[in-house]
């Protein structure tokens, strides 16, 4: 924590009532020291380091990003496609549908200027049943609507032409997806930020919060000291952080420390729900059968099992989705998901490629990855969008908090940071 307390000094040397849930509030007989801070970024992941960079590349904010974990980017940012989406899913004016369509062209903007990896290798979005063509026509005019570019409707024919392995009665052609090098994105945008004099702070963790007047105190303990916390007895966090702005972009975490900061008014923050897609590889092929993503026509609140490939060629599927049930506001703070593919789950995935994959060998998916999501919404419930709650929606100032930044969350994530930082720069 020394460590800490030194980067906050440097970094500021830059500048020209209730307990939480987990921490409390009356600190001053404890010693716990407080030091101030300019901007307080809660997150490194895909749009926590995106929100950092734009606040002090083009606003000339002095920022701390405060990570839990040993570096940038390890949970939900680095467990997925790794797809750039075009913006067809969405409904129109949406958070997602606008944010997905601009962040997606600065994203490839950037990727061009930065030497990003990445390929816009299109996509197609299939029926392999007459009575999914509908929802195919639907699909165009929503991506229409919301200003993607290119899209085209192909015969069955036509796209089996373009991919021989696949079949389907109908396709939609989006030229403009692609697929990208993530952790080459945010090295790339963390090293900008640092340029511009930002710190980031690793194996760090915001347990909680409270307010004094309209001061944000953030608490802030060692990830290590909380790994064999009992969770009852009552615990001083390490340092008190009293910054003049907050982005909680906490992504897993983010609505449970939300409710961990005393003040917040807990009508306004929504319910958490978690859902675990697992990912599997295609073994036993020097060939891949695509080149391009293959996605099924959307279901059950996901864009179904769909093909992806890595910049390498290698072809994954998924990913499929399980909900967790019993994940808590502590649990979820001190990231304790479980991140096990289990081989036996390859047996559901067989059945659903196989209506576009016919030719898919027994035996060849092999375990990959996983990857959890933060909801706002639980199974069923149709289309929920992006929350991103500023003074309006809880009256405390320079507090920003992101809720349910899932898919496309790294297609928008540039996008997000422009919408935060122009937020914020009106506190």
């Amino acid at each position: 924590m020394m460590k800490l307390k030194k980067l906050v000094r440097d970094s500021i040397r830059n500048l020209a009532e209730t307990p939480s849930i987990i921490v409390w509030k009356n600190f001053s007989s404890a010693g716990v020291p407080k030091e101030m801070a300019d901007c307080v970024v809660i997150g490194a992941g895909v749009v926590g380091i995106a929100v950092a960079r734009e606040l002090s590349l083009n606003f000339g904010r002095n920022v701390l990003v405060i990570e839990s974990a040993s570096s940038f980017g390890t949970g939900t940012s680095s467990r997925n496609s790794q797809v750039i989406h075009g913006g067809i899913y969405y409904p129109a004016k949406s958070l997602k549908a606008y944010f997905c369509v601009r962040g997606r062209r600065l994203l490839y903007e950037y990727c061009k200027k930065h030497a990003i990896p990445h390929k816009q290798i299109g996509k197609l979005i299939v029926a392999s049943r007459h009575e999914e063509v509908p929802k195919l026509n639907y699909l165009m005019n929503l991506g229409n609507e919301n200003g993607v570019e290119g899209l085209r409707m192909m015969e069955g024919s036509e796209a089996m032409a373009l991919e021989p392995e696949l079949q389907c009665v109908r396709a939609l052609w989006s030229p403009t997806s692609g697929i990208i090098d993530s952790h080459s994105l945010m090295l790339s945008q963390t090293g900008e930020a640092e340029s511009q004099g930002t710190t980031f702070c690793y194996n760090n963790t915001v347990v909680g919060a409270h307010l004094e007047g309209q001061q944000i105190h953030l608490h802030i303990s060692e990830t290590e000291s909380l790994r064999n916390w009992d969770c009852k007895s009552q615990r001083y966090p390490d340092v008190v952080l009293l910054p003049k702005l907050v982005v909680n972009a906490a992504g897993l975490s983010s609505a449970a420390l939300a409710r961990c900061f005393s003040g917040l008014n807990r009508g306004v923050i929504p319910q958490s729900y978690y859902s675990r897609g697992c990912y599997f590889s295609l073994s036993n092929t020097t060939v891949p059968p695509f080149r391009h993503l293959i996605y099924p026509i959307p279901e059950d609140g996901t864009l179904g099992v769909h093909v992806t490939l890595d910049l390498d060629g290698q072809v994954k599927f998924g990913p499929d989705i399980e909900w967790l049930n019993d994940i808590d506001d502590i649990s979820s703070i001190q990231n304790k998901f479980d991140y096990t593919v289990h081989a036996d789950r390859a047996k559901e995935f067989y059945p659903k490629i196989r209506k576009y994959y016919p030719s898919l060998k027994d035996g060849s998916l092999q375990p990959g990855y996983a990857g959890i999501r933060p909801r706002v919404s639980g199974p069923g419930n149709g289309f929920v969008d992006f929350i991103i709650q500023g003074e309006e929606s809880h009256e405390i100032p320079g507090l920003v908090n992101l809720f349910g930044i899932e898919s496309p969350g790294l297609t928008s994530s540039m996008a997000i940071a422009e919408y935060v930082s122009a937020k914020l720069s009106k506190c």
